[in-house]
């Protein structure tokens, strides 16, 4: 798959994703929110590491310079 994140958007998966962990895990957040906040966490993170966003793939969006 061709990449379509760039750098900023990568990062600020990344850190979206990971402070989503950290609440978690000091129980900021639990229940519930707390399970749907951890799957789009690790949608963030996987995608971040990964840098391809397939919810971009139908719009045709990438943030990712050549």
């Amino acid at each position: 798959m061709t990449r379509n994140m760039g750098t900023a958007d990568r990062t600020l998966r990344l850190l979206a994703g990971a402070l989503i962990l950290v609440l978690y895990l000091t129980h900021v957040i639990s229940g519930g929110i707390a399970a749907v906040l951890g799957v789009i966490a690790a949608v963030l993170i996987l995608t971040s590491f990964v840098g391809v966003c397939p919810a971009y793939l139908p719009l045709k969006i990438s943030t990712f310079k050549k």
